[in-house]
């Protein structure tokens, strides 16, 4: 069994949402508890760091998550990659690999984490992700298309978690902080030392929260899941 430590960043301002998005309830459970508590459920997972404010991380109900792995808190940074470095600084242990997810992907399994942290032993980087299958189109400032045509085969959309041998993730976010380049993924981080990540297909809904209908959409998926499950 692997010891994989968990990075659940959520210390955005949900400011494109209009409310804390990381605290709105589905189906009962917040946002930011359900992230959490997949990871707690995962049993290659050896801890958890959730970097955010400490008011949103009090809001939730500790007793409820039922984790029998350490759980700590530590605040964000201006930028995501600082928020993943004070998440790597707060690590109780110095573990084999390092799984980041956004906080605000709450419909993740526990399934999928397990075959990414597996993918990620075996190659070193690896990050749930799901193919494009829409037609792509580029538009110009107003909103019209332009003629170029977009191939979309090999394009893939990212998600979370991503996860990375600790000594990587460490020395990807050295390059990043040297070469003050700003990154929205670690996936891009490990671009910069050149070491490519594995794509673990993702056949589960796993939305990210970033509009207020995305609550009512992630809602209905669940509703959708347990209905499945149920029959």
């Amino acid at each position: 069994m692997s010891c994989c430590a968990a990075i659940i960043v959520a210390a955005g301002s949900s400011r494109r949402a209009g409310f804390d998005k990381l605290l709105a309830p589905l189906h009962g459970v917040r946002v930011l508890e359900r992230s959490i508590r997949a990871f707690a459920n995962c049993r290659e997972v050896s801890e958890i760091v959730v970097v955010c404010p400490e008011e949103r991380f009090h809001a939730i109900d500790s007793a409820d998550l039922e984790a029998g792995i350490p759980i700590t808190r530590v605040d964000g940074g201006a930028e995501r990659h600082e928020s993943v470095q004070n998440g790597l600084a707060a690590l109780l242990y110095t573990p084999e690999l390092v799984a980041v997810h956004d906080g605000a992907r709450p419909l993740i399994t526990v399934e999928q984490i397990s075959r990414c942290i597996q993918t990620a032993r075996e190659c070193g980087a690896a990050a749930s992700a799901r193919p494009v299958t829409d037609t792509l189109k580029r538009a110009d400032s107003e909103r019209f298309t332009l003629p170029e045509q977009v191939n979309r085969e090999g394009l893939w959309c990212m998600e979370t978690p991503q996860v990375f041998q600790y000594s990587l993730l460490l020395d990807a976010y050295v390059e990043v902080s040297e070469r003050d380049i700003r990154v929205t993924d670690e996936v891009t981080a490990l671009q910069l030392i050149g070491h490519p990540t594995r794509l673990v297909h993702n056949h589960e809904p796993n939305p990210k929260i970033t509009w207020p209908e995305d609550i009512s959409h992630a809602e209905m998926l669940l509703e959708l899941t347990h209905r499945r499950n149920d029959s």
